[in-house]
């Protein structure tokens, strides 16, 4: 993912890669990421294209507040950092948040650290769009990480499922009125996905389904019949696929 202003073009060039979509650039594998043009002076950063999706959906941030919950190691923060969002990232693990930090300062970007439980996380402010990216049982990367569909037995995935219910309710109470909450998982389990959007707004009648229109995402990728994203492991299939997600926008009214 690059920041605003570079040359997709040129740089897909220069790297030998393909761009899938603005701002992205796809590389062939089995190269050393800290030796290619541009890591070093923060002109980019590795984040799968499926996952530069919930930031995307927020847009342009300039003069607004986002806060980031779980959001080491920092791809969507340093996405909506380049977006103008004024952000503030909110991640329980030290380490993960050291290189989250090293990822900012390497990219000339800036975000104000929290570290932090996001089941918890208050201080005392109200934010115009709160990204929540849930921990979760990770089946949806498994074309990089064959392994997570022999752990993510059906226990695993019931105790994902509890966990975001309690952080999506939590990150609800962060937005500003009028503002806007993007729920994403690396997950390919309805469990995780559609039925914890279908529950939240059952059970929060200030909230509503913020659909997500098909100009808003990528080539290739498409939103369901309520305005919701799900990326399937055939997506893109021809370009080296994507990783599984699930992703849904709410709006506070």
């Amino acid at each position: 993912r690059f920041k605003p202003g570079a040359d997709i073009a040129d740089w897909a060039a220069r790297l030998d890669g393909e761009s899938l979509a603005p701002g992205h650039v796809r590389i062939p594998a089995g190269r050393r990421v800290v030796d290619l043009p541009g890591y070093d002076e923060g002109i980019w950063w590795v984040q799968d294209i499926a996952a530069t999706i919930p930031a995307r959906l927020l847009g342009d941030g300039s003069g607004k507040r986002a806060l980031d919950l779980c959001a080491a190691p920092g791809g969507k923060t340093m996405q909506l950092a380049s977006q103008q969002w004024s952000v503030g990232a909110v991640d329980m693990s030290e380490a993960r948040m050291a290189r989250l930090s090293e990822n900012l300062a390497r990219t000339g970007l800036a975000a104000e650290i929290h570290i932090a439980d996001a089941a918890d996380f208050i201080d005392g402010l109200l934010y115009d769009a709160v990204l929540l990216d849930a921990p979760c049982s990770a089946t949806g990367i498994f074309r990089r990480h064959p392994d997570v569909l022999h752990r993510a037995g059906p226990r695993v995935i019931a105790e994902a499922a509890e966990q975001q219910a309690r952080l999506i309710d939590h990150a609800a109470e962060l937005v500003a009125p009028g503002g806007v909450l993007v729920y994403a998982v690396c997950s390919l389990e309805a469990d995780e996905g559609e039925q914890i959007a279908k529950s939240f707004v059952a059970a929060h009648p200030g909230w509503r389904i913020d659909p997500v229109t098909a100009d808003e995402l990528p080539q290739g990728f498409s939103p369901d019949k309520v305005g919701r994203v799900r990326v399937r492991p055939g997506t893109l299939a021809d370009k080296g696929g994507a990783d599984g997600f699930f992703i849904a926008r709410f709006r506070r009214v």
